[in-house]
């Protein structure tokens, strides 16, 4: 034990809780095999350390001694349900074989790929797949959750119980696939990913731009799977986060207000990201075997590669476009390129476009389809339609520093609101 102060001992639990608690509590889970006793055990792990850590001092290894403590928990909450249950008396003495002196981060296996794959089996359906992942490898709340599915929270959290009880009671392993098994495996983790990178990178609502925990958590799994599995989508998805993240520090001013991608300080970008994302599009899209993430991370790379916006070779993304909508159809990737058209061939031909998006229906609630919308029709300098238009953006957005962009462009037309 480090000798410190109660308050020192207080706030290093309180950050290493922040950002070391699922791993902690992946590692938990593969130890005694169970979501629900795992957290249990985490958070009485924690509870002693706020206990102990002030009196006796910060241990030399926290994160290990919140395993080791977090063991010992389960494994009593263990023996007294065997009592009751003759089979989880085994369950207990496989728990306590382990040995800590053998818990290495730089040598055993990341515990948090493990639990990504389990989240991810195919025997659970794709949406609580997400769901759990992103509740038990990331710490989202359901509510967190349910912003990013457009659905409610009592709806995740079914579906996150339902996916646990499937893993317990089919009795899923708590591994990585063997590599012949990888592939079929890859689409979903994939998909995980890149959402816990988007709301990271964009959070869906709150008071800030981004959340810098998820977006880096997420860079740091898309490494991992590429040291696990050199595909070209893999490469593409890591060079994707890694020109997106590049532009972190441009998207928003000291006090926090957005910045759109035009109006970015480019000095800002952080060019050693933008290089080694730029390799792998490069490495990716010679494979031919790429698919729609290689694509975005293409696209992103045609945005880093221009000094300054003007010179943004728009025909170049657009054809991407075209590729991805081929390779990923979506309404999303339809708005994006209509964008993108917009700032090639005018404001005219893309607000055509992202009209004709908005008639089907599809995205009548994603704010962005009429904030779009509202810029078209503002640079064509028809106002009442701009109004209109920001004004529904702006009853969507969720995200405080959108809310304010949108509040701004309203007082910009003279909108008062009423």
């Amino acid at each position: 034990m480090h000798e410190t102060s109660p308050e020192h001992a207080r706030d290093t639990l309180e950050t290493i809780y922040r950002n070391e608690s699922r791993r902690v509590l992946a590692t938990l889970i593969r130890l005694v095999g169970d979501f629900d006793l795992a957290e249990e055990a985490m958070h009485e792990a924690v509870m002693a350390a706020m206990e102990q850590w002030p009196r006796e001092g910060v241990p030399a290894n926290p994160r290990a001694w919140l395993v080791s403590t977090g063991r010992f928990k389960a494994i009593d909450r263990l023996r007294r349900r065997a009592r009751f249950n003759a089979s989880l008396e085994e369950v207990a003495l496989q728990t306590e074989s382990f040995d800590l002196a053998e818990w290495d981060d730089q040598h055993i296996e990341d515990d948090r790929l493990r639990l990504i794959f389990t989240c991810c089996h195919p025997a659970l359906p794709q949406e609580a797949q997400i769901a759990l992942t992103l509740r038990e490898v990331c710490g989202l709340t359901t509510e967190e959750i349910a912003r990013v599915f457009l659905t409610t929270a009592p709806t995740i959290a079914k579906r996150i119980v339902r996916a646990k009880a499937k893993i317990r009671d089919a009795k899923i392993p708590y591994e990585v696939p063997v590599r012949s098994e990888l592939p079929e495996r890859l689409d979903s983790v994939l998909q995980v990913v890149y959402l816990i990178f988007t709301e990271g990178y964009s959070a869906s609502s709150g008071a800030t731009l981004t959340r810098t925990d998820l977006s880096e958590e997420a860079i740091r799994l898309g490494r991992l799977l590429l040291a696990l599995l050199s595909e070209p989508e893999v490469m593409g998805l890591l060079a994707l986060m890694l020109l997106q993240d590049s532009r972190r520090a441009s998207r928003s001013s000291a006090d926090g207000e957005l910045i759109l991608l035009e109006d970015q300080d480019r000095s800002l970008w952080d060019r050693g990201l933008i290089e080694e994302g730029g390799r792998l599009v490069e490495q990716a899209l010679a494979s031919r075997r790429f698919g729609g993430y290689t694509l975005q991370a293409a696209i992103a790379a045609v945005h880093a590669e221009a000094p300054e916006a003007s010179a943004t070779d728009w025909a170049q993304i657009v054809g991407l476009y075209d590729l991805l909508l081929r390779a990923n159809p979506s309404p999303v990737v339809e708005l994006n390129r209509a964008v993108a058209v917009a700032m090639r061939d005018g404001p005219a031909e893309g607000l055509v476009l992202v009209e004709g998006i908005l008639r089907r229906g599809e995205l009548e609630d994603y704010y962005l389809a009429h904030s779009a919308r509202a810029e078209l029709c503002r640079r064509l300098g028809n106002r009442e339609e701009a109004v209109v238009s920001y004004r529904q953006a702006l009853s969507l957005a969720k995200q405080e520093p959108a809310r304010r962009f949108l509040s701004r462009r309203l007082r910009e037309l003279g909108d008062r609101g009423d």
